[in-house]
Parts: structure tokens; C-alpha cells; sequence
């Protein structure tokens, strides 16, 4: 069971190095490592017998994450017209 998480957690990390043509894959592969991180501290607490504040916890900072990377994506799609990496540029702030 062990393996098998860790095989998704890097298979998701390998998907965020990997993929860096579009904004919108790259915040997808975040969330799914969030959801991988979810799951294997669920299943460690849920093992010893604590409570799952921290996991309530954590659930709230994730929709968080990921309502500010869908924020950000919106507005860079507005002022830029697409979810390229290539088209934007720093110094134009």
C-alpha cells in the first residue's frame, strides 16, 4: 500500500517537472499531489487512532491552493488570452 502511494506521489511530482507548456496542466498535477498528500496522511491517522482536525485542516488550505491557482489562471487568461508559459513575461507587470 506504501509502494503504491509513493508510486503516485512521484509519478505526480514527475508530472509537474515534466509539463511546463500550459498553466492550467501544471496547477492539475498540484492538486493531484495534494490529493495523494491528502490520502496517505487520512489513512496514517486513521491507523493510529488520532483525531482528523489536522485533517480538516489541511483540506481547507488545499481548496484554498486551489481556488488562488484557478484565480490566477482566469486572470492570465484575461490579460493574455491563453495559458502558454511562453507568452507571458515577467518584466511586463
Amino acid at each position: 500500500m506504501r509502494l503504491y502511494f509513493s508510486f503516485l506521489f512521484f509519478c505526480g511530482i514527475w508530472t509537474f517537472s515534466s509539463n511546463r507548456k500550459h498553466l492550467l496542466a501544471t496547477l492539475l498535477s498540484l492538486e493531484f499531489i495534494v490529493l495523494v498528500l491528502f490520502v496517505v496522511v487520512y489513512f496514517y491517522l486513521c491507523s493510529f487512532s488520532y483525531e482528523l482536525y489536522f485533517v480538516m485542516l489541511y483540506l481547507v488550505f488545499s481548496v484554498c491552493e486551489g481556488s488562488l491557482g484557478l484565480s490566477i489562471l482566469v486572470s492570465m487568461i484575461r490579460g493574455f488570452g491563453n495559458d502558454y508559459f511562453r507568452s507571458y513575461s515577467v518584466l511586463q507587470c
